[in-house]
């Protein structure tokens, strides 16, 4: 059994998780902060992706060569993401490395250096995966589906920006955007690991206490409107493949109706779990899926794909569908229209929801399978609902019935509720 999670808050308003495991003798160590591209306004469209890359090349204490041998010198692992609510950075190395890793992720609080060479020289970074990404036509679609479905709401705009942003945002834009948002009180430390919880907490109070308030941080905050009518979003571009997706407006993690929502997508598509750093690495079971067996078995495609994904705000829950060489994509949009209007019409069966649940519990299991995604889960959800939604949703699966089920599919699968994104390959 998983020990009881530590929560303390320091002084300076930084919000610390800890959660003592002591099954072999490692440390992970997440900070998380609150600030994703839903806090971007245009004209600083990707300014927290980018701030997330500065924040790997050096500090007043530690050289930019430097900051990633502190840890590999321990056999560890570094890493960190931005999405739409959340920038974090992940440590994970032997347990005697905490106190290096506490330092590393106190310095990069408070004290990163910001050089103007290296801020343009990220830009070239930046921009080349932005156009590398632009080359992929799923993700590209992806990004137009999603800008064309929030006409109002940050959530609109891709996490590593426009690029005419890209191209004009400074030094001084990044380093402002750092200091605004990067302070103890817009901050979660989680640490997961082989240690005690009272001397990590002390330890995390020496690194950390001395760093100043930000003050009364809120922020941004914007309604979308509720979306009266089908929008539509057709690319046309060189590529040999055709994909479709549709999107619907879904409710946000900490919502009555997100857990019957994430149930509805484990019965179409497969359960895949609700963490951002691994569940999706692992193909979700989709034999029994409706959407594999009314698209892939019968040959309209070669993969079929459902994210339903824990939000702080209302988000999309998306359907992604790959088409077979020589498929049309009306075929293939009328199989899958006709498929979700049949589950939002009737809903689903008692045997769906019982396969869904034990899928969807396995798959939490599969969630916390080391100390690193067990942090990552406290820190996510802490980030995005608060403590209580992640250790409540075993058992909000469970309890969810076949109604819950229903009355998601019929809210949310309406026409009036949709954008379908199609790509249409061209011949070069």
């Amino acid at each position: 059994m998983a020990s009881a999670v530590r929560a303390a808050t320091l002084d300076n308003g930084l919000r610390v998780l800890i959660q003592e495991e002591h099954t072999a003798p490692l440390a992970s160590v997440w900070c998380w902060y609150r600030v994703g591209s839903r806090d971007e306004r245009p004209g600083l469209t990707g300014v927290s992706h980018w701030v997330e890359h500065m924040n790997f090349k050096g500090t007043e204490n530690i050289p930019r060569e430097a900051i990633k041998g502190i840890i590999e010198q321990f056999g560890g692992t570094w890493n960190g993401y931005t999405w739409i609510d959340q920038t974090t950075y992940t440590l994970t190395a032997t347990r005697d490395a905490l106190d290096r890793m506490l330092f590393i992720e106190a310095e990069r609080m408070a004290r990163c250096v910001y050089d103007a060479d290296d801020c343009e020289s990220e830009r070239t970074v930046i921009i080349s995966e932005l156009q590398g990404g632009e080359n992929d036509p799923d993700q590209l679609l992806d990004q137009e589906l999603t800008a064309t479905a929030f006409k109002a709401h940050p959530y609109r705009h891709p996490t590593i920006g426009w690029l005419s942003d890209l191209q004009t945002m400074t030094r001084d834009d990044l380093y402002g955007y750092y200091r605004h948002h990067y302070v103890p009180d817009n901050a979660t430390l989680v640490i997961v690991g082989d240690v005690d919880a009272d001397v990590a907490l002390k330890k995390v109070a020496a690194q950390f206490g001395t760093i100043a308030s930000g003050g009364h941080h809120k922020r941004m905050r914007t309604v979308e409107p509720e979306q009266s009518g089908e929008r539509r979003v057709t690319l046309r571009k060189e590529g040999t493949t055709a994909y479709l997706k549709v999107g619907f407006h879904a409710p946000a993690v900490f919502h009555p109706h997100f857990v019957p929502a994430l149930l509805l997508d484990a019965v179409l598509t497969g359960a895949k779990g609700v963490n951002l750093w691994s569940s999706f690495r692992v193909p979700p079971p989709q034999r029994s899926a409706r959407l594999y067996r009314a698209l892939v078995e019968r040959g309209l495609a070669s993969s079929v794909f459902g994210a339903m994904l824990p939000t702080a705000e209302p988000f999309l829950y998306a359907v992604s569908v790959t088409a077979t060489d020589g498929t049309s994509l009306d075929r293939v949009e009328e199989a899958l229209l006709g498929e979700l209007d049949r589950v939002r019409r009737d809903g689903i069966t008692r045997d769906e929801l019982v396969r869904a649940q034990a899928q969807l519990q396995a798959r939490l299991v599969f969630d916390a399978d080391s100390i690193t995604n067990i942090a990552h889960q406290l820190g996510y959800f802490d980030v995005v609902g608060g403590a209580a939604v992640f250790p409540a949703l075993p058992q909000s699966i469970m309890s969810a019935t076949v109604e819950d089920v229903a009355a998601i599919a019929a809210r949310m699968l309406t026409t009036d509720n949709r954008t379908i994104g199609r790509f249409e390959p061209q011949a070069s």
